[in-house]
């Protein structure tokens, strides 16, 4: 998918986040630091220093997506270096601070993304690990990484018990069912 308009994506990124924003409304605030290793789920476990292979909280990768698209990918864009310094509790710590945080970056990184004309989509960025590719390119890269970690919300949530909606409106049970036999 070439991206050559910035408010055709523009309304495309708000559909995205949106069907995000929906399953993260599901997230109760009791769970929203609890950590997974190991397969094994548990509210306050001691986790050992972060690892690739360890999995975050609800609340990190809320955080991440937040801080990662306005820090990096917004600051990318518009040719400077990316200002992202992780995602723990000390941007936002509660439900209500992280979703404050999600909505308040989102809309900075929509109005950074808003600034380009069409044809400055076609001008190159540097990414973080030093690749150089058109702005085009690294806002579809931004979508990838936001629906991975939309991904990442619904799989712990439904390993926590928690109800989430589906992503287009019906389930796979309900596709089955009104499907053609």
């Amino acid at each position: 998918m070439e991206i050559t308009s910035t408010e055709s994506f523009l309304r495309y990124w708000q559909r995205i986040r949106g069907r995000t924003r929906r399953v993260v409304d599901c997230i109760p605030a009791e769970v929203l630091e609890v950590k997974a290793r190991v397969g094994v789920l548990s509210p306050g476990a001691t986790v050992l220093p972060r690892r690739s292979s360890d999995l975050w909280s609800l609340g990190d990768l809320i955080r991440h997506l937040a801080l990662l698209e306005r820090w990096m990918f917004a600051e990318n864009i518009h040719g400077r270096p990316s200002l992202y310094r992780g995602c723990g509790v000390d941007h936002a710590d509660g439900l209500g601070p992280v979703l404050e945080l999600f909505e308040g970056l989102g809309a900075e990184t929509e109005d950074l993304i808003r600034q380009l004309t069409d044809d400055q989509l076609q001008n190159r960025c540097q990414t973080p690990g030093g690749a150089s590719l058109p702005v085009w390119k690294w806002l579809r890269a931004m979508v990838e990484h936001h629906i991975h970690h939309r991904a990442q919300i619904y799989t712990s949530l439904t390993l926590l018990g928690v109800a989430t909606p589906p992503l287009y409106g019906l389930t796979s049970e309900e596709v089955a069912d009104r499907s053609a036999s």
